[in-house]
């Protein structure tokens, strides 16, 4: 049974299944996406598919149902009340479905999971994501300098975040909730 936490006008999420494992495996290894993460080994995704501190999200496309990337929210039982979004993949860019998967995954986080606070993580060459993460309202609020060792150097990663009150505030001035 398949199950739907959010749609929007071009995608949905839904939560991950054992049988989705192979298509999460797949798109951590697509060269265009292996680029920008440190790929999880299959143990770590089966163990924590649908944990209480893990929530793995299929991204489709609403017309077909086909899956064009996933997402993995974690922190779902942190006594904070904060998520840290760590993995945000999508397959098909440039088509808008990224854009809107965050803004379900933020209205899920913020509406449906008791969030606070949610924040991720992001390259900071990975300038097409930096760019749709700002333009949802999330804020930069610092740089972990030569943090991960990928090819042989370092690498930065940029950490934006947005509270509740911050997200709440944006969707009264756009218009509401997706």
């Amino acid at each position: 049974m398949e199950r739907i936490v959010r749609e929007g006008m071009l995608v949905r999420l839904r939560i991950a299944e054992e049988r989705d494992l192979e298509f999460i495996l797949e798109s951590e290894a697509e060269p265009e996406n292996a680029r920008y993460i440190i790929a999880d080994s299959r143990s770590y995704h089966k163990d924590t598919l649908d944990s209480p501190a893990a929530a793995h999200f299929i991204v489709e496309r609403k017309d077909t149902g086909e899956a064009v990337g996933f997402l993995i929210a974690t922190g779902r039982n942190s006594p904070h009340h904060e998520q840290y979004w760590r993995r945000v993949i999508i397959n098909e860019r440039g088509k808008g479905y990224g854009k809107e998967a965050m803004e379900l995954l933020m209205a899920w986080a913020f509406e449906d999971a008791g969030a606070h606070r949610g924040w991720l993580d992001c390259k900071d060459y990975n300038d097409r994501a930096l760019h749709v993460y700002e333009s949802l309202g999330l804020q930069r609020e610092g740089v972990l300098r030569d943090t991960i060792f990928v090819d042989g150097k370092y690498e930065n990663l940029v950490v934006l975040g947005i509270l509740e009150g911050e997200w709440r505030e944006r969707q009264k001035r756009e218009g509401g909730t997706v």
